[in-house]
This record gives C-alpha cells, sequence and structure tokens, in this order.
C-alpha cells in the first residue's frame, strides 16, 4: 500500500509529518498504539487516514467541545461529510436522530461523559468501531496535568465495546502517565510511537519583572512589536478581559477575550474569527487553544505562570505550526506562583465539603442532584465528586469511601504542587530552557538551534513586525493617484 501517494490523494498532502507514518501504519498492522506526538504535528491525521481504510465506525473521545467542533468542520473541509459529534451542541432530538442513526457515520466523537450514558452504549455496540481512539489520553493518569475522572473509566468501556483496536494519543506525558494510559485502557502488546517534544522554531523567553505594573508594559509593548497573530495565557479570567481592553484602547490590535465564562456561541463565534483572521489576538484562559488548528501563529505570551510543565509545553506548541520562526514569552513576578497554588487548591473541594457532603449521605437527608448546589461545588470539583458519589452509590461503607476521598485530594494535590515547583525551578534556572524542558521529559538536546532561549540568545528582530514606517511607505497613496488608477 502507497501511503504517500493515498495522503496525497484524500488530504492533499506531499509527505508525512513527524510520527505520523509510523502510527499509521502499527494502526493498519492491527497493532493497539500509544503516539506521544509534540502539538502541531497533525495527531489527528493518525485517526483519520486509517478510518478512510477500515471497514467500520472509528469513536473519537475528545474532552473539550470545542476540540470536537473543530475537528468535525477540518474532517469536513477535506470532504468528509460522515462525521458527527455527540455532544451538548446537539439538541434532544437531534442526539436522537444520530444516536439512531450511528450506521450512517465513519467518524463518532463523543466526550468520556456521554459514554456513562446508557442508551449510548447500547447504541454503539450495534455498531462496528474499527477503531478506539482516545485523544488527549494524558487525562487518563492522575499523574497527567489535566486529570478526568470519567477518562479513568474508559478501559471498562472498551471492555464493553468488545476491546477493540485502540489508538491512545497525547502531545505530552511523562513515563509514569505513558503507563497509566497503558493500564487503564487494558492495552496488551502495545507499540509505542514517541516524537520529540522539542519544537525548535520555538524560541523560549522568560522575563522577570518587579510586578504586573512593568508586567502589564511589557505585555503591551511586545504586542505593539512582534508579528501576529498570537495568543496571551491567563490564569484569570479577570485579567484576561483587562488586557483585552487595554490593546483595544490603545489599538494595538483586533483583540478577542475567550474563557469558560462566555457562552458556547460567543465562544465558537471568537475562535472563528481568529481561525479566519478577523482577530490578531485573543486573550485566553486555559480554556482556548486544544482545538485550535490555525498554523501562522507567530507568538504565545504567558501573563501568568502556568501550572506546570506539561500545560505550558501545549499551550506554546499552538505557534508556529507551518514551520516559520515564532516565539514564547512567559513573565514571572515576585510571588506569581501563588495563584497556581490557589487554582490547585480550589479544582479540588476542601475536607470540610467532604465531610458535609458525607453526613447528608449517612443521614439520607438530601438527593444527589441538590447536593452540587448546596455544597458549593464547582464543576470542575464536581466531576471529581460524581466519581465518588457513584461508588456510595453502590457501596454502603459511606466511612470507608469518605477515607479513600480524603486521600485521593491529598494526594492529588501534592501531585499539583510538585509540577508547580517544578514550573518555578524552570523559570529560576541558569541555562538553556530548552535542554531544561526536554530533561523534565526524560529527552536529551542533539541539536542547538540558532534561536532558541533567553539564555543562549534570542534576535528579537526575526519575530517583529515589519517597520512601521516602511510598510506606510508602501502602501499609502494620495485620493488623486486612488482615483487616477480607477478611472485610467
Amino acid at each position: 500500500m502507497d501511503l504517500e501517494k493515498l495522503l496525497q490523494k484524500h488530504f492533499g498532502y506531499p509527505s508525512f509529518k513527524t510520527g505520523q507514518k509510523e502510527v499509521i501504519t502499527s494502526i493498519l498492522s492491527g497493532r493497539h498504539t500509544l503516539a506521544i506526538l509534540p502539538t502541531g504535528t497533525g495527531k489527528s491525521l493518525c485517526y483519520q487516514f486509517p478510518g478512510l481504510i477500515f471497514p467500520g465506525q472509528v469513536l473519537i473521545i475528545s474532552p473539550l467541545l470545542s476540540l470536537m467542533q473543530d475537528q468535525v468542520e477540518q474532517f469536513k473541509r477535506y470532504g468528509e461529510k460522515r462525521v458527527v459529534a455527540v455532544n451538548s451542541f446537539l439538541s434532544f432530538e437531534e442526539k436522537q436522530f444520530v444516536l439512531k442513526n450511528l450506521m450512517k457515520y465513519k467518524f463518532i466523537f463523543l466526550s468520556p461523559e456521554m459514554l456513562q450514558v446508557p442508551v449510548v452504549i447500547q447504541k454503539l455496540k450495534e455498531i462496528t468501531i474499527s477503531l478506539f481512539v482516545v485523544d488527549e489520553a494524558h487525562c487518563i493518569s492522575q499523574w497527567g496535568y489535566d486529570f478526568r475522572p470519567d477518562y479513568s473509566k474508559l478501559g471498562e468501556i472498551r471492555k464493553q465495546l468488545g476491546n477493540p483496536l485502540t489508538l491512545a494519543l497525547t502531545a505530552t506525558g511523562t513515563r509514569k502517565v505513558r503507563e497509566d494510559i497503558i493500564e487503564t485502557l487494558g492495552l496488551t502488546e502495545v507499540t509505542k510511537v514517541e516524537a520529540s517534544v522539542d519544537r525548535p522554531n520555538i524560541a523560549l523567553y522568560v522575563e522577570k519583572v518587579s510586578d504586573y505594573r512593568e508586567k502589564e508594559s511589557r505585555v503591551l509593548e511586545l504586542v505593539s512589536k512582534l508579528r501576529k497573530p498570537g495568543i496571551i495565557y491567563f490564569s484569570s479570567k479577570k485579567s484576561a478581559e483587562q488586557i483585552a481592553q487595554l490593546l483595544a484602547n490603545k489599538k494595538l490590535c483586533k483583540v478577542g477575550v475567550y474563557h469558560s465564562g462566555l457562552d458556547q456561541d460567543t465562544r465558537i463565534l471568537i475562535q472563528q474569527q481568529f481561525l479566519h483572521d478577523q482577530l490578531d489576538v485573543i486573550c485566553a484562559t486555559s480554556a482556548f487553544g486544544m482545538g485550535v488548528n490555525k498554523e501562522n501563529i507567530r507568538f504565545i505570551l504567558h501573563y501568568h505562570m502556568p501550572m506546570q510543565m506539561e500545560s505550558y509545553l501545549q499551550e506554546i506548541g499552538r505557534a508556529g505550526r507551518d514551520g516559520n520562526p515564532s516565539i514564547a514569552c512567559l513573565f514571572y513576578a515576585p510571588g506569581d506562583e501563588m495563584l497556581p497554588v490557589q487554582l490547585a487548591e480550589g479544582e479540588l473541594p476542601s475536607e470540610q465539603q467532604i465531610a458535609w457532603l458525607f453526613q447528608r449521605l449517612v443521614h439520607a437527608e438530601i438527593n444527589f442532584q441538590e447536593l452540587k448546589e448546596l455544597g458549593g461545588f464547582s464543576d470542575v470539583q464536581w466531576r471529581i465528586v460524581e466519581t465518588f458519589l457513584h461508588q456510595a452509590n453502590e457501596n454502603s461503607d459511606f466511612k470507608g469511601i469518605q477515607e479513600s476521598f480524603l486521600k485521593f485530594v491529598k494526594e492529588r494535590l501534592q501531585v499539583k504542587r510538585s509540577y508547580i515547583t517544578q514550573m518555578k525551578k524552570w523559570i529560576d534556572s541558569c541555562y538553556c530552557r530548552r535542554e531544561c524542558l526536554l530533561q523534565y521529559f526524560e529527552e536529551t538536546l542533539t541539536v542547538k538551534v540558532p534561536q532558541c532561549c533567553d539564555y543562549c540568545g534570542i534576535e528579537f528582530q526575526v519575530y517583529q513586525e515589519m517597520n512601521q514606517e516602511l510598510v506606510t511607505q508602501q502602501t499609502e497613496e494620495t485620493w488623486q493617484e486612488y482615483l487616477e488608477k480607477i478611472l485610467t
């Protein structure tokens, strides 16, 4: 089988990107595969390609609605209409129609939460699943930076569906995370395809500032100078909105804001405007990025310190997907590490919330549907709570479950704090940032790039806009010249 010929015919690409051919060859040979491919190397092709050859359906488990929608739109741009995402964007009637007609679709996107619905599992059992794909597979592991309890149930779901051929995809993953993915999914004789996490065309720059005022000033300065488009990441919705307003007021760029506090329609609109070059810069929280397939992003700025190296690498990986020079700048002010600590603590229920929850369960004073609101649980906290509520529903040993819940929260918080410490060490490191980053992922730097990092040296003019005065000279014309041009 001439894979390159099929690639050119169906996708219009003359050659595969790093790791793609190895993954596709493994899948077509019927081998379970774990693929660690950096952001920007086209992981979706690894299941799109086999899907065109396999006779049955391809089931893709994806964690984000925006990611699903972007993938569906990509499929349709390639001419593949047999694709659907079963999620909250569909009305009840639309979901009913899709579930009744699953056989008509080739590629089916589902969230892990949707797989908890019995009728969905039943409908999936009625079709032939040729490939079971777990996207963002690091979400399976408690050691992964974005652990989701529903992902930990995918091994049991896979078993219910007859243990189909499986592809697990992620951009980053330490050895422990990789082991957890394989074990949780119940995979045997797994082929591992591991590409380097290094993105040589992205320069790494860290700048320490005295306070938030200096940080704000430097961000505005860089946005005015750097070639666009770009993304500025924040850990605070309020800060994202404030900086976006400043950029707009100073008319430095066409700017939009993206965070989880916006309604779905607004988020989709902002994303589409950015993809179609109607916006130059997005001020966003981590909610933005995973579903953005935009090849020409030239810079990534981090206004706040990321919670861990994995998310930092994932976010800067949005830049330079076309292979051209791009830059990632992180700003650090004294005490910045306190915000990720607070966020980490806020993602987990407190001891007081857990005690209140189990007191209600023991005395059967309230039903599960009312617990979230009365207990003051956030959406993120509730996803974790539901896992233990399920155990409580099947087991009367409330004390034992409560103890295991408290142990889980303590261990998870310890893991998150260790990630924050690692991130701070990287910021404070006194030698090549690229080398330090690779060491964290148990890799060795083999090739030194000319535009490497702030310690090795960066020429900022490589990443800046053309001289504005020169651009004006080249493009500005008088009204007399314009009239002469259109009338002659």
